[in-house]
């Protein structure tokens, strides 16, 4: 007895435009950060550039992850990309830690 199918295919793309989205929002927070740069001089370039990288290696590696999870739906088991999210989410903890570091302790 086989199971119906009630994914033909779809969640490869719904999990590339999340992550589409997670990457929009990393380049929208690197553009906030940007303002701060004339108060806060290069230590909030850094939150520019950490923001700009993760969002970067999010693009990169899209097509490889689409990819994955289109051959993974034809074998019928798609494995999650831990490291993928692992990363992000350490990106995204990183770059909040320094923002909040950067509000609270660096003078004006």
């Amino acid at each position: 007895m086989t199971a119906l199918v009630r994914d033909s295919g779809l969640q490869p793309e719904r999990t590339s435009l999340a992550w589409g989205r997670t990457m929009t929002a990393l380049v929208g927070s690197s553009l906030l950060f940007l303002r701060w740069v004339p108060t806060y001089g290069w230590f909030a370039g850094t939150l520019v550039a950490g923001t700009l990288a993760a969002a970067l290696g999010i693009y990169v590696s899209q097509r490889r992850r689409y990819a994955r999870s289109v051959a993974g739906i034809s074998r019928g088991r798609v494995d999650a990309d831990v490291v993928a999210v692992m990363s992000t989410s350490l990106a995204v903890f990183a770059v909040g830690s320094i923002g909040i570091y950067t509000v609270l302790f660096l003078p004006l």
